[in-house]
């Protein structure tokens, strides 16, 4: 198992779980300099769960299908996420974000 590639380790989870971490420093940094964004612990849950379980899910479609589908698989999932992402922000289709 030491030289399996990292998608196919279980240990790729703890590496997209410290990913969205460092994705989430983010926001909680620009909190600190700007009143312009104004995050509540709701959101940061839901962002973590957002990006954690779309990592994970490529992490698993991917270890099912041939290599040379994993680019589109990928873009597939984020742009899935960026549509969740701005429904929940601003209501793109519904009024969620409202």
């Amino acid at each position: 198992m030491k030289n399996s590639p990292l998608i196919m380790r279980n240990s790729v989870f703890a590496w997209i779980a410290l990913g969205t971490g460092f994705v989430l420093l983010v926001p909680l940094l620009a909190m600190q300099v700007t009143e312009e964004v104004n995050w509540g612990i709701l959101d940061f849950v839901t962002m973590g769960a957002l990006l954690f379980s779309a990592g994970s899910i490529f992490v698993l479609i991917a270890r099912k299908v041939p290599r040379k589908y994993w680019l589109a698989i990928g873009l597939l999932i984020a742009l899935i996420v960026l549509y969740v992402w701005a429904e929940l922000a601003v209501g793109i289709l519904t009024n969620l974000g409202s």
